[in-house]
């Protein structure tokens, strides 16, 4: 293990976060925290990284065990250039290079006594320099800021002109070129885009180190992390295996929970019949009977429903009117800002009942395609028409069709003033806005909620033709699940932009890939695209020969600015990246006890590994035992069985003890 939290607990006033969380990750372990918004996962990673205090608990790391943090929101400023903040974090290589230069130079005019003392700390500095990878920092580092999406002329830019999103791209360039044992990232991927989104999960897969995520990308998730913690309800429970993994085995344990229960209260319910019936016959025989099998009955260790409101809330969309069948037509769309072309003579259609998904790097153009469509911005050229009936529902990500000062029930029964109270409050409930929540303030909610908020908006419109720009943007994965539903089961017509691999997955029958000025058109979900983007790139953009174009795979020009896929390639890409072996110094001893010496500390170190691995077996074991119980008391033949029950609840109780034991062991050897 190289980090253990120990019945961590906190409270913000009479809110209970966090209580008696527990978990522990292991040496180049790669693992997630998950939970709804507000379950604390932010705050967890604070505790951990000492920026907030604990009310109870403690956090326990490996003896000398380094910790990068990259936090939500990125305080850099400063005149320092991009590529200045990234050569930060080599300064120590620097200074290295440096002193070898100088070395260098003084052996030039050296003398032959002084010269052997400069070649061997020549020699030294050099080896060091090597093991430190410093011939290769410099593409290191551009390898690095290319992966985060920034251009070569994007280097140059200083800290203060960057936006919030290239500040946070900058400070997870800095962590990662640090490379320290332990790396907490808080919503890595919020603020890249699909390309940079890939290529983070290849750099975390084939990290030394171990990884701690905060995150809502699912298909991030299941490609990177290998253990999930989840919080739910100040509770925190450990699940092996990645994301989709732990949604399977929630649901399944979710589902044996509330079998459990409701067995367990059907029993509880004939033990309380069979009790009021042994009463009425009101003699003393049956009356101690009763007496006897109502103390057996408080004995009984309740379980709790298991909480399932979230799993379901449904959403209904329902367009007023049916549309046309020919929804949206696009001509020659060009658009320009200054001497930046973003696009050039897009043509596309869109046709009654299609989700359609706007894909691509950022700054491609893709939300000024939206906004021009709803007449926000007005192209540079060309035209677009709706067809007949459509009625738009825009979805903007900056939320400015909301009244600041409203309350969230008035801004939407303002809106719809048909509507009854319940189907208001239901929709704030399907965004989770329950109880007083739907009397807050807009101005005093976050921008995820003010999100949260347009979409239930949205959801009540009617409208035939839905236009989202970035719709899951701060979502929790429960909402995402929640539109996801709802888009599915639309029978409108979808357009939408989106950085999400999962929800485009999910829900896309069309992707249009905004790339190189143009749009590809891919007819499928996510992984159709996947499979086809090689090809169709290397066919349209000329990189390979014509000799693509197979019996199998047939691509067309829909007119100038986009490209038709229509077959399916079956590839599959796996790019892996070569692990590089750093080079180690074999250093030999002087000396029969220095020999000696280094074999009783090698000894040693086997023993105290030894204890610590035992250490570490003992706590799962014990680890597994408890979960074995926890089983065994939802059974029915155990929870009716009084003597059986006390044996287990002691036996739980003793684990409890001696997990506790271990743990301070293990912080000890540690």
């Amino acid at each position: 293990m190289i980090l253990a939290c120990k019945n961590i607990s906190k409270s913000f006033g009479t809110d209970q976060v966090l209580a008696n969380v527990s978990f522990h990750i292991n040496e180049r372990e790669k693992a997630a925290i998950v939970g709804v918004n507000g379950a604390g996962k932010s705050t967890l990673l604070k505790i951990i990284m000492n920026e907030l205090s604990a009310d109870d608990g403690e956090v326990i790391f490996a003896k000398g065990a380094s910790i990068g943090y990259l936090a939500q929101h990125q305080a850099l400023s400063g005149d320092n250039t991009i590529y200045d903040e990234m050569l930060e974090v080599k300064k120590d290589i620097i200074e290295l290079d440096n002193k070898i230069r100088s070395i260098e130079l003084e052996m030039k005019s050296a003398d032959e006594n002084k010269l052997d003392s400069l070649l061997n700390t020549y020699t030294n500095l050099t080896h060091e320099f090597e093991l430190k990878n410093g011939y290769a920092y410099k593409s290191e580092i551009t390898g690095v800021l290319k992966g985060l999406g920034f251009e070569e002329n994007d280097f140059s830019k200083t800290a203060s002109t960057l936006s919030g999103g290239q500040k946070t791209r900058v400070a997870l360039g800095k962590l990662l070129l640090s490379k320290p044992d332990i790396i907490l990232l808080d919503e890595p991927t919020n603020h890249l885009d699909l390309a940079s989104i890939s290529w983070l999960e290849t750099y975390l897969l084939n990290y030394s180190g171990t990884v701690l995520i905060v995150a809502h990308d699912r298909y991030f998730l299941d490609r990177v992390v290998s253990k999930v913690v989840e919080l739910e309800r100040t509770k925190a429970q450990v699940f092996l295996g990645n994301y989709s993994a732990y949604a399977d085995k929630k649901a399944m344990q979710r589902n044996a929970l509330l079998k459990q229960y409701y067995n367990q209260q059907k029993e509880i319910k004939h033990q309380e019949e069979v009790i009021a019936r042994l009463k009425s016959f009101n003699r003393e025989k049956s009356i101690k009977r009763a007496e006897s099998r109502e103390k057996l009955l408080d004995k009984v260790d309740r379980l709790d429903k298991p909480v399932t409101e979230n799993t379901q809330i449904k959403i209904s969309l329902d367009p007023r009117v049916t549309s046309g069948n020919d929804v949206l037509t696009v001509k020659d769309l060009s658009k320009s800002f200054g001497s930046h072309q973003l696009f050039n003579q897009l043509n596309f259609e869109i046709k009654r009942g299609e989700k359609v998904a706007i894909i691509g790097n950022n700054g491609t153009g893709k939300t000024t395609i939206l906004k021009i469509l709803n007449s926000v911005i007005a192209a540079d050229s060309g035209e677009f028409k709706l067809g007949s009936k459509v009625q738009i529902g825009y979805y903007d990500q900056e939320q400015q069709v909301l009244d600041m000062d409203k309350t969230l029930f008035d801004e939407l029964h303002d809106t719809y003033p048909d509507l009854d109270n319940t189907t208001i409050r239901s929709t704030l409930a399907a965004f989770l806005f329950t109880n007083d929540e739907v009397f807050k303030r807009i101005k005093d909610l976050s921008g995820g909620e003010r999100g949260r908020v347009s979409l239930a908006k949205l959801m009540l419109s009617e409208s035939n033709f839905l236009i989202l720009d970035e719709p899951t943007n701060h979502l929790d994965i429960a909402s995402k699940e929640i539109l996801e539903e709802a888009v599915n089961s639309y029978t409108g017509t979808v357009l939408y932009v989106s950085h999400d691999r999962y929800f485009i997955n999910k829900t896309a029958t069309r992707i249009l890939d905004l790339t190189g000025k143009k749009l590809l058109n891919y007819i499928g979900n996510y992984d159709y695209y996947l499979e086809k983007k090689e090809e169709m790139e290397k066919i349209y953009f000329g990189v390979s020969d014509s000799s693509q174009n197979t019996s199998d795979s047939q691509t067309a020009s829909n007119g100038k600015g986009s490209v038709n896929a229509i077959t399916y390639l079956n590839q599959k890409d796996a790019t892996e990246q070569p692990d590089t072996p750093g080079n180690s110094a074999v250093s030999s001893a002087n000396g029969k006890s220095d020999w000696q010496q280094q074999k009783e500390e090698n000894a040693r170190l086997r023993k105290l590994q030894n204890q610590i691995r035992k250490c570490e077996e003992d706590i799962e074991e014990l680890e597994a035992r408890d979960a074995e119980i926890d089983d065994l008391l939802s059974q029915e033949e155990v929870y009716t069985n009084v003597t059986r029950l006390m044996e287990l609840n002691q036996e739980k109780k003793d684990i409890e003890v001696r997990l506790q034991e271990l743990l301070e062991l293990w912080e000890s050897l540690a």
